[in-house]
């Protein structure tokens, strides 16, 4: 039934339910996962010489994340025995970027954890799950924290 499941990751421990309930959808239907991790390239905005020094930092920062939090992702599900490749990708549109990739691995299901923010949090922040499930034909499913 599913053959590609996309699992978005941002290093959360809502995240981390995600992995695990791919990792039990992918040994039950004999599928593939890949985690994806999106960086937005930098999310602030400033003028002036000292900000690009900033931008630099912040980048080295978030790709070391990136790469912490997919490893984390890969160790548990190569120990759960599953088949798992990882992504990083830069995209001010965590959203698309997620969209984008499920489109070219040829994911047949998106599996993502959601923070549950509710009122102005929710409104200030946004919801990248919210905003997959408004863009996607795919089953998406959502794992709450």
């Amino acid at each position: 039934m599913f053959k590609q499941i996309l699992v978005p990751i941002d290093g959360s421990p809502t995240a981390a339910l995600a992995v695990a309930k791919a990792q039990g959808l992918a040994k039950a239907f004999d599928a593939i996962v890949t985690v994806i991790y999106v960086i937005d390239p930098y999310p602030f905005t400033g003028v002036g010489t000292e900000f690009a020094y900033g931008q630099d930092q912040y980048f080295a920062a978030a790709k070391a994340e990136a790469g912490t939090a997919l490893e984390a992702a890969r160790a548990s599900l190569i120990a759960g025995g599953v088949a798992v490749n990882t992504l990083s990708v830069d995209g001010h549109s965590v959203h698309r970027s997620i969209l984008e990739a499920a489109q070219s691995i040829g994911a047949d299901l998106i599996v993502m954890g959601s923070h549950g923010r509710r009122g102005i949090e929710k409104l200030m922040l946004g919801s990248v799950t919210q905003r997959v499930l408004g863009d996607t034909h795919l089953p998406v499913l959502v794992v709450r924290d």
